[in-house]
């Protein structure tokens, strides 16, 4: 059975609100536009959990309400709050741009032919194998 989201319970197969915790919900929303950090906005609002826990709350539609959930959080809060998440994290510098086109790695081919030498020296007889290898870089058009 999936994970039923913080705020909801199940009762005769629907999802519907959980008075109190969707209450602590809200509060969550409030207290972390009010400018606290996820971990005290959580407390204050009486909700015990791991940070990632409490910032996936904060990015979770179905508070919007679907199909299935009711809605606790009205969308301009729920924007508001991510727009705060994305304004922190970049203050932050937990947000990296992208730095562009990403470079394609090479490939290549290896080709080597079959030793016809022995060498009773174990180290003589890799230097002997390794100069048969060779290689090939292979064009892959995105250079």
């Amino acid at each position: 059975m999936p994970h039923i989201p913080y705020g909801y319970k199940i009762e005769k197969g629907a999802a519907v609100i959980d008075q109190e915790a969707s209450a602590r919900v809200k509060e969550l929303y409030r207290i972390y536009l009010s400018g606290l950090s996820l971990s005290n906005a959580a407390k204050e609002a009486g909700i015990k959990g791991y940070h990632s826990t409490i910032a996936k709350m904060l990015t979770n539609k179905r508070y919007l309400g679907d199909g299935y959930y009711p809605q606790i959080i009205d969308k301009g809060t729920f924007e508001q709050a991510e727009a705060e998440r994305l304004r922190r994290a970049k203050m932050l510098g937990r947000i990296r741009e992208g730095v562009g086109k990403k470079k394609s790695l090479k490939k290549y081919s290896f080709s080597m032919e079959k030793p016809e030498q022995l060498y009773d020296d174990p180290f003589k007889q890799a230097e002997y194998v390794y100069s048969l290898i060779e290689s090939e870089v292979i064009e892959d058009g995105n250079e």
